[in-house]
């Protein structure tokens, strides 16, 4: 009955089956598995076991062979026939190297016989599960009723961790640490359309690799940090799972209508670059555009030109001419209403789910070296807070029905926080311990005046200067963000820090740390590897010299902030309450909210983000309640 690559003979049922029953039996006896294959495939297959399983006794009988064993690799093959809707064709299985087995699941997911036995196996807390990028099993399996209990291992994860700037691919994974070329059959298209022999081969090699690599990476993680594997990314899976599952809702007669408001605005800013240039053109086209300013406006000397010849209207450069030309204003303003447009209020209400009437972005762990989550399909992290047209996207943004309400809470000032803990500067620890304006105090004390008398510009001109910092702000920097002259921003980064000169201090100390070490680390311990620290190239060492101050802080937010989502999912779990996480967007967090529950909500989700980490200044929580996401922000 188990087909071994030989599609000349199919057993299915009756007297065919009862007659191969001694070879079911022998087939799945402890050390036989190598002994029944065909010599002639052996060499094809160099030298291992791929076999599938159709049949319902054969596939029971594989279940009592996989009781013995305590670890699993597994890999879900499903077919996705539209954005919406995947199938699960079949899972490979691997618990033993060079030996593999594809479950071929029922036509459509409808065989109640495959689910039981695939719900003995995942639900089996005793049995360790191996995959890479589990969480997206996790949640296709949960669409077949099936729940994966028990230890789980994502070799996804893990080298991540191990090393968060190279490629994570699994078959540049298989090159690098098992020296087994995939010969890219691991990503081949037209797989779906081919015979349950390649089918066989393409899932268990698959599950077979990632066997052997998590032998590798656990190794590797004793050495990188396995609590920081264990206890922080592996349970953030099954948080992203769910709020992934769970979704966000959409009011898209809102979005419909802002559509309108936004295009008539476009026309109107049209009209007026038409009309200051003195002719129509394409202003999506940069060569156009280019020609316009540049040749026929000469609204610069020397305009700086591409690699291929064309003048640059990049948006760093059009920034700088902006102040004296009103057209290049108009033009960014142009850029910016179409990129809302086009990135948010066109596209969100194509990415809902017709199943369910909510858009469910997919949240990465293994994408951003820092540590950060990104977002995306539909990246909903990027949606602009300090503009008007953002704050609007975020309106759309509702509770499923009036019983339910937004909650947000956000992190004040987390990163300011983590870096006055890290220096030690007794100047900004105090601000933060008696609940200062942080940035009103650094006015206050760069500038020489009380801060009482602190003006909008100066506390402005600080705060640029405070989140500046951790990214190595420069005069030239600064002057660009701001007002101030090239000058005046030398002169009030000098005074930045002789006022937090233990600041200063900690910046140059993690500096010859990063180039002694080759690396810098969060509080966690979460690695940044900086393999330029020494380079000779002025402009390269530069930017792995911001990278040691910048990535233990934004490092160490991301730690923190995932330590949260933890505890506070552990605890809405066990307290049953209807109240849900929906979105993580940096250093805040969203919840769809029973409002029978917002008081018992907040006080969980203020209790658990402000305890997440003990600093030396007191982490604080902004909570906010509204009818959608901008009045709760």
């Amino acid at each position: 009955i188990l087909k071994i690559f030989n599609l000349d003979n199919k057993v299915e049922t009756g007297n065919e089956k009862n007659a191969n029953k001694g070879t079911q039996i022998n087939l799945f006896n402890q050390n036989s598995e190598l002994n029944l294959i065909n010599e002639k495939k052996v060499d094809f297959f160099q030298n291992k076991l791929y076999q599938y399983l159709t049949g319902n006794l054969e596939k029971k009988l594989f279940l009592e062979k996989l009781k013995k064993h305590k670890v699993l690799s597994f890999k879900i093959f499903s077919q996705e026939h539209s954005k919406f809707d995947s199938e699960i064709l079949g899972i490979g299985f691997s618990y033993k190297e060079n030996i593999g087995y594809y479950f071929k699941m029922g036509e459509k997911n409808k065989s109640d016989g495959d689910i039981l036995i695939l719900k003995e196996i995942f639900e089996d807390e005793k049995i360790e599960k191996i995959s890479y990028d589990i969480k997206k099993d996790l949640k296709k399996l949960n669409e077949i009723g099936i729940e994966v209990k028990g230890k789980i291992f994502d070799n996804l994860i893990a080298h991540y961790l191990i090393d968060p700037d190279i490629s994570h691919e699994i078959d540049l994974l298989s090159k690098k640490y098992l020296n087994h070329s995939t010969e890219n059959f691991l990503n081949n298209k037209n797989i779906y359309n081919e015979e349950i022999r390649s089918q066989t081969k393409f899932v268990c090699n698959y599950t077979d690799i990632n066997l052997s690599l998590k032998k590798v990476f656990e190794l590797e993680l004793k050495s990188v940090n396995n609590k920081l594997y264990n206890e922080i990314e592996i349970p953030l899976i099954k948080v992203l799972s769910n709020i992934e599952r769970e979704g966000v809702s959409l009011d898209t007669d809102f979005l419909k209508n802002l559509s309108n408001t936004l295009n008539q605005k476009l026309k109107k800013i049209e009209n007026i670059i038409f009309e200051k240039s003195g002719e129509k053109f394409n202003i999506a086209s940069p060569k156009q555009l280019g020609v316009i300013l540049f040749e026929k406006l000469k609204i610069v000397k020397n305009p700086k030109k591409t690699k291929g010849g064309q003048y640059s209207t990049a948006e760093e450069i059009l920034s700088d001419l902006a102040k004296q030309n009103t057209i290049v204003s108009d033009v960014l303003n142009w850029r910016s209403i179409q990129k809302i447009l086009n990135t948010y209020v066109e596209s969100l209400p194509k990415e809902i789910n017709s199943k369910t009437n909510r858009i469910h972005t997919i949240f990465n762990q293994a994408t951003v070296s820092t540590g950060r989550l990104s977002s995306q399909s539909p990246n909903l992290q990027n949606i602009p807070i300090r503009t008007d047209m953002g704050k609007e996207v975020r309106k759309a943004f509702v509770p499923k029905n009036n019983d339910y309400s937004i909650l947000a809470a956000d992190y004040s000032q987390i990163e300011l926080r983590i870096i006055a803990s890290f220096s030690n500067d007794k100047t900004m620890i105090n601000s933060f311990l008696n609940d200062e304006d942080i940035h009103a105090s650094t006015a206050s004390s760069v500038y020489g005046v009380n801060l009482s008398e602190v003006t909008r510009v100066q506390r402005s001109n600080a705060k640029t200067i405070n989140f500046g910092i951790m990214y190595g702000v420069s005069a030239f920097g600064l002057s660009q963000q701001t007002d101030l002259s090239r000058t005046e921003s030398k002169e009030l980064i000098e005074k930045y820090y002789v006022t937090y000169n233990e600041l200063n201090n900690y910046i140059k100390n993690q500096i010859d740390k990063a180039r002694e070490l080759g690396f810098v680390e969060t509080i966690l311990g979460r690695r940044r590897y900086l393999r330029n620290i020494l380079s000779q190239n002025a402009v390269v060492r530069s930017s792995d010299e911001r990278n040691a101050i910048n990535a233990p802080i934004q490092g160490s937010a991301a730690d923190i902030i995932k330590i949260a989502m933890i505890n506070i999912f552990d605890e809405l779990e066990k307290k049953q309450l209807n109240s849900k996480m929906i979105l993580q967007v940096h250093d805040e967090l969203v919840f769809e909210v029973l409002n029978e529950e917002i008081e018992e909500l907040s006080n969980i989700v203020k209790e658990k983000m402000q305890n997440a980490y003990q600093l030396k200044v007191p982490l604080k929580v902004d909570i906010g309640i509204g009818k959608n996401w901008l009045e709760a922000h």
